[in-house]
């Protein structure tokens, strides 16, 4: 964890000298805001709904899990989804810039390679979100649209926002960027459609979020082992670039795993010096595993997770997507 990070969520004086920009950027925010809401700044609107899936917080949360069901669950209700991101962590020049199961992560950024492969279903990356989307409806063959992340890109008009909450961490301090992990104010939550809840829920209008199903596929072999089980009582390198790696961590300590943690920054790029450890196993983040298949080995895997929100979280979300329908026809 890093020096801010710790301010953010262990507490500590190091947070006073930052109160101010904080204060600041609270009241930028709130500002930004109005001007979209009163009309002072344009929001663009699209034929076909949009649902927004974001966070109020800095670092991961458990959007990405999240987005892969919901594709999984649009589909299923007859919908022909499609995904925009903006490809954080890529140098795409391009933009907008269709996202395939073979594009290159350090292109258009690992997350987006990750959902291409695992929601099966058209996806656009740019930094302009809304040009992200005119392309996907204009190119594809999509009736309704998921943007991951852009909770806070108010030029793009939505239809339902979903909010995605750190069950642990929550909102750390309390405070505003740079004194704390807010994007927004804890405010903002009353506004959205939906909170999940990454882990179990304790207030009243949160759902909860959990582990369904994970499996184990080696990076350089056909092989998947569908439980952690594999390395029960072993020791493993576990290996995670993501915004919140200690949960990962745990996740294989809850598994019994002997666990040598070695936590790298969101998004890193990753080289075969950074993997080179002794003869043990590795086990990485799928997020992770797209950016090493140059130097994959026998002896890499990768952890497949899914994960659902709880029943009372669909049946709203079908009734919100009913009455989407409904004003539309």
């Amino acid at each position: 964890m890093s020096k801010i990070e710790q301010i953010w969520y262990n507490g500590g004086i190091g947070v006073i000298p930052l109160l101010p920009l904080s204060w600041l950027f609270r009241c930028l925010i709130m500002v930004r805001h109005w001007l979209y809401q009163h009309n002072w700044l344009v929001v663009n609107h699209f034929s076909a709904p949009l649902i927004v899936v974001g966070n109020i917080t800095v670092g991961g949360t458990g959007k990405t899990p999240f987005v892969i069901w919901l594709a999984t669950f649009l589909r299923n209700k007859g919908y022909k989804p499609g995904i925009v991101s903006r490809g954080y962590g890529g140098v795409a020049t391009e933009s907008p810039q269709p996202v395939t199961t073979t594009s290159s992560p350090a292109l258009v950024g690992d997350e987006a390679v990750l959902l291409a492969r695992r929601c099966c279903c058209p996806m656009v990356i740019s930094s302009k979100r809304s040009d992200a989307v005119n392309m996907l409806l204009n190119d594809f063959d999509c009736n309704i649209v998921i943007a991951d992340d852009g909770l806070q890109h108010y030029a793009m008009g939505r239809d339902i926002e979903i909010v995605i909450l750190d069950g642990l961490r929550r909102f750390g301090n309390g405070q505003m960027l740079p004194a704390g992990p807010l994007r927004e104010p804890v405010s903002r939550l009353k506004s959205v459609d939906l909170c999940v809840v990454n882990g179990e829920s304790h207030l009243s209008g949160e759902y909860g979020m959990a582990l369904v199903q994970s499996s184990l596929y080696n990076l350089q072999t056909p092989e998947i082992r569908e439980r952690l089980s594999l390395f029960k009582g072993k020791r493993v390198h576990a290996v995670a670039g993501i915004g919140n790696p200690e949960r990962f961590f745990n996740l294989l300590r809850d598994a019994d795993i002997n666990v040598i943690p070695h936590p790298f920054p969101d998004h890193h790029v990753y080289c075969a010096d950074d993997l080179n450890f002794d003869d043990a196993a590795v086990v990485m983040t799928e997020k992770d595993a797209v950016k090493c298949a140059s130097f994959e080995k026998q002896n890499h895997w990768a952890l497949s997770i899914d994960m659902a929100p709880e029943l009372k979280a669909e049946e709203n979300l079908s009734v919100l997507l009913k009455n989407i329908d409904r004003m539309n026809s």
